[in-house]
């Protein structure tokens, strides 16, 4: 073959193959934009885009006058985009300086000098995404907003930030266990209000699209597959948080005296059913106590004395005994099989009269009672009981309610020692918020409501749900039943167990308990030790009842725990904090010109009026003060008021007497 026919065929071939080369791509290029274009276009969307949760704000749980109990404070990721396309140079050049010595102030971390030089660097990085400082409160960020450059926002400033919630509990322990809280990724565990409510808590998640940067970072952009979230709403309960603390510390106080393990105090509203105060205290690994678990609402125990008054309402509507009706209880022991019942007293209290039994809580003469009025027919008491509707749940707005057990004539495990021994609390179980419930409605007059937690669901002012109170029955039973329980209750702080909480200024209606506590495997002894818990359950005024109160202590030091020693000073110290808050507010109301000069400052049993007048301009003296009423003074003189601790207020920074302006911040340290 000829050179030139040679260099021919070899160009075709090249053309050749450059032809197919091109066919090929052109084929590709078909296949990929038309046969494989969703799925490229897919790829290249998970790329540069993603579609994100936008979590929604939790709503807060709020006390009964809108102070706040749970919240979710915001934090901010703030981040800096070096390269924003809508930052023009001549805002980066005269910005930056004054930019660096605003992020050194408010921020740290660096010096100005260290900014400048970190933040020209990321510019010329073409840094997208550089970070500036995590976990940035609101208030910081506003100041970051005001700076130079950032001042222009996202596009023209290159502000980015990203909010990260925590929820706080500003009030520290004080009814922790009943705000409760959940485990947001499983909601496996729900506890309190947290957990029963995170319907309406919890909001509605929206769905943000991110954009990826050069350098992997992300960042919002606005779509139209973005919808926002829904903050939660707002939850509104029945806590008084003045009678919460009050609570709190008289319970700790009896606690640590005692070195008992735990226990708990509830205060109820009568009319409402509505819980104002509920403490839980147990002992940690630290010696302190703490709330670990809920024990109104979830410990289930023999009650002990305190189910004498379900016995005697049952005997006396059924007949089986009045009020002056004798019973004699001998050397204060009887035999029952195998089973000996005895007295607190030493050497009995002979013959007696059933109010005498009551107001003294003898033990054998509740036995007798009960026993000889049933012991034919042992249903017809048992049925008595069921008829108050203390055999049922509760069905209160939080989980975790421990069960009612009271036996019925026939049950595995009734015998012949059932009726005397359940007459006086042992054989029953209850929660110490099923007691208060019934002895709420004998304060009621009969009405049983059931404990409420929550009032309202609210989206800021607008309501979204409201919880009427529940009345579970009109009538435990007949008028003059309730009257003769009344007068009964009266007579053990009068006359009876409970002479040590008689008060000179206001009356108390209440029952003091004692019950040992029983062990699964060695039952109410183990070796040479019992255990016991103290409990008294009352109300307050007896002649106009506003709140009924239950304390229950557990396992107190063996040589002390009878409940009016035990449990009773708690229910005393509670009872006259409220009587010295409505003392001032009837004074109030009589002299409302004198609300600058007269203050209360409420000791265990005293009421301290003095000149509380504020000077303008001038910190006022708050030590020795309450919390309400160190609050309500520094309020009232235009301050912001941060506290810590429990008790008293024991130090107050600034000192009384300085000068201060309105809108200044004052600390104060709380000590029992």
């Amino acid at each position: 073959m000829k050179p030139k026919d040679q260099i021919l065929a070899r160009t075709g071939v090249i053309y050749g193959i450059v032809a197919m080369m091109a066919l090929a791509v052109f084929v590709r290029i078909i296949i990929l934009q038309f046969v494989q274009s969703e799925k490229w276009a897919g790829m290249a969307d998970k790329i540069v885009f993603r579609r994100e949760v936008d979590k929604a704000g939790r709503g807060d749980i709020l006390s009964d006058d809108g102070r706040i109990l749970a919240s979710s404070i915001p934090y901010y990721t703030v981040y800096m985009d070096t390269r924003s396309s809508g930052m023009a140079d001549t805002t980066w050049s005269n910005g930056i300086s004054g930019l660096c010595r605003g992020l050194s102030a408010n921020v740290g971390v660096n010096t100005p000098e260290g900014w400048k030089t970190a933040l020209t660097n990321a510019r010329k990085r073409g840094d997208r995404y550089y970070l500036i400082k995590r976990h940035v409160s609101y208030e910081t960020l506003s100041r970051l907003k005001q700076l130079p450059i950032f001042r222009h926002g996202k596009f023209r400033g290159g502000l980015i930030y990203q909010p990260e919630n925590s929820r706080i509990m500003p009030n520290g322990l004080l009814a922790r266990r009943t705000i409760g809280y959940i485990t947001e990724d499983t909601l496996a565990n729900i506890v309190g209000i947290e957990g029963s409510f995170n319907g309406y808590l919890a909001g509605k998640d929206g769905r943000k699209v991110q954009q990826r940067l050069t350098g992997g970072a992300w960042i919002d952009v606005d779509n139209l597959e973005t919808t926002h979230a829904r903050p939660g709403y707002d939850v509104v309960t029945t806590i008084d948080l003045d009678l919460q603390d009050a609570a709190e510390n008289a319970l700790y106080k009896q606690l640590e005296k005692h070195k008992a393990h735990h226990g708990c105090a509830v205060v109820m509203e009568v009319r409402t059913g509505d819980v104002k105060a509920i403490a839980n205290l147990e002992i940690g690994s630290d010696g302190r106590y703490h709330e670990t678990y809920n024990f109104a609402v979830g410990e289930s125990t023999e009650p002990g004395s305190t189910f004498k008054m379900m016995s005697m309402i049952a005997a006396l509507e059924d007949g089986v005994i009045d009020l002056d009706d004798t019973i004699n209880t001998g050397d204060g022991t009887v035999r029952y099989y195998d089973k000996i019942i005895r007295d607190h007293e030493d050497k009995g209290l002979g013959r007696i009269t059933a109010r005498e039994v009551f107001e003294h809580s003898s033990n054998v003469g509740t036995a007798k009672i009960i026993n000889e009025g049933y012991k034919d027919n042992p249903r017809r008491y048992v049925d008595r009981l069921y008829s108050m509707q203390i055999n049922k749940p509760l069905g209160l707005q939080i989980k975790g309610e421990g069960k009612p057990l009271i036996r019925y004539p026939g049950d595995k495990l009734w015998s012949g020692i059932s009726l005397p021994m359940m007459s006086h609390g042992y054989e029953v179980q209850m929660t110490p918020l099923q007691i208060l419930t019934f002895y709420n409605a004998i304060a009621n007059n009969g009405r049983m409501v059931k404990p409420r937690f929550v009032t309202e669901v609210r989206d800021g002012n607008r309501i979204i749900k409201t919880f009427d109170t529940e009345v579970i029955t009109n009538a435990i039973c007949s008028r003059s039943t309730i009257n003769k329980a009344q007068s009964l209750l009266e007579g053990v702080v009068e006359k009876g167990t409970a002479k040590n909480l008689r008060d000179s200024n206001y009356r108390i209606a209440g029952k003091t308990g004692t019950a040992q506590i029983a062990n699964a495997k060695h039952g109410y002894r183990s070796g040479p030790r019992i255990s016991y818990q103290a409990s008294f359950v009352g109300y307050f005024p007896a002649n106009d009842p506003l709140y009924s109160c239950i304390v229950v202590v557990n396992a107190p030091s063996n040589w002390v725990y009878y409940g009016n020693v035990v449990s009773g000073p708690v229910f005393k110290e509670i009872a006259d904090k409220v009587y010295a808050t409505n003392f001032y507010r009837d004074l109030q109301a009589l002299n409302p010109e004198r609300d600058d000069k007269v203050r209360l400052r409420e000791a265990a049993d005293i009421i301290d009026s003095r000149d509380l007048t504020v000077t303008s301009g001038i910190m006022p003296d708050v030590t020795g003060m309450g919390l309400r009423d160190a609050i309500y003074l520094l309020e009232n003189s235009g301050l912001r008021v941060y506290y810590s601790g429990r008790g008293r207020v024991a130090r107050q920074s600034p000192q009384a007497g300085v000068k201060i302006s309105r809108g200044a911040t004052v600390s104060i340290e709380l000590k029992l």
